[in-house]
């Protein structure tokens, strides 16, 4: 008997069955959503972060119909939010609003976090990325990266700089520059950014990479120097800012928000909040206060967003590797 005829018979068993799961598939993305979605925000209430994801969730809740409610689940860099997040039902009514620190950092940190950043999650779309900033006081003396890093050599071990937490992008960032301009500084350890730039201006330490959106207010006033920004290239904020990798080619540390689901949430439903805030990441406002912020808008597929993932993930563990971070 010719092997084509059963696999006709399967085909025609399958067809029907096929074309009922793809039509209950997009019924559910049609009917998405129906009551309030939780979008969790592994940072702090009135941070930087909320004013990136805050404007967005207000937009979807203006273009679906339904609430899209901000949740602030904060701690330890990022990990507690993101732990939720993994461990709640993927139907779409649980997102995550994620950052670089828990998915492609916090995995190579000790202790191990209580997920996978791959296997746990659906991204979604990546929303904004942009740069930290490193900042000294107004009189400090350097005014240029260049003379920062040749008053550190001179002054080894005396060089201080903060960051929000051991192992984050802010603490890997001193680090990474440290090695690179071969210069011994002390890194001092922070619950937040907004202590941070209180000890720089008051001379408690001397520098730190931090939030350009969070800082940008007290550069404008002339209280923290700005000596360099952490992208490979220069913000369109502060353009008269070099970037590190100006001075030390190859530098870069890209600060990303993005959103993701459960891993297993329905395809359609990612498909659809991924045209949504795609959309939404073109309207004038809101690229205008991702900008205000010192973020560039960057919306992209979730499988463009699931590469960005696996790429960053090896260059941070070596970056956590190179810091010697200990449990």
């Amino acid at each position: 008997m010719s092997l084509l005829k059963p696999a006709c018979r399967l085909l025609r068993t399958w067809a029907p069955a096929t074309l009922l799961l793809a039509a209950g598939l997009a019924a559910a993305a049609d009917d998405y959503p129906n009551r309030p979605v939780t979008i969790v925000n592994p940072w702090a209430a009135g941070g930087p972060s909320d004013a990136i994801i805050r404007p967005v969730a207000q937009e979807l809740q203006n273009r679906l119909g339904q609430p899209f409610v901000v949740d602030n689940k904060s701690g330890a860099n990022g990990t507690i939010g993101a732990a939720f997040v993994a461990r709640a039902k993927p139907d779409g009514y649980t997102l995550f609003y994620s950052h670089l620190n828990p998915i492609a950092i916090a995995p190579s940190l000790p202790p191990k976090p209580p997920y996978d950043p791959v296997k746990d999650f659906a991204p979604i779309t990546l929303i904004a990325s942009g740069p930290a900033v490193l900042v000294v006081r107004s009189d400090f003396p350097a005014k240029t990266l260049a003379e920062f890093t040749a008053y550190a050599k001179a002054h080894p071990g005396q060089v201080s700089y903060g960051s929000v937490g051991i192992g984050s992008n802010t603490h890997l960032a001193g680090s990474m520059l440290a090695q690179a301009a071969k210069v011994d500084m002390v890194h001092v350890p922070y619950r937040g950014s907004g202590a941070i730039q209180t000890d720089i201006m008051g001379g408690q330490i001397s520098s730190a990479f931090v939030n350009l959106s969070g800082a940008l207010g007290l550069i404008q006033d002339g209280k923290l120097r700005p000596l360099a920004v952490s992208t490979r290239q220069r913000s369109s904020v502060l353009p008269q800012v070099p970037a590190v990798a100006e001075t030390l080619p190859g530098f870069e540390v890209n600060g990303w928000y993005g959103l993701m689901a459960p891993a297993n949430t329905p395809p359609e439903v990612i498909r659809k909040l991924n045209r949504e805030v795609t959309e939404i990441l073109k309207m004038p406002e809101v690229v205008a206060r991702l900008k205000e912020g010192g973020m560039e808008p960057a919306p992209m597929t979730p499988e463009a967003y699931a590469a960005l993932i696996q790429a960053e993930l090896p260059r941070w563990a070596a970056a956590v590797k190179a810091a010697n971070i200990k449990e």
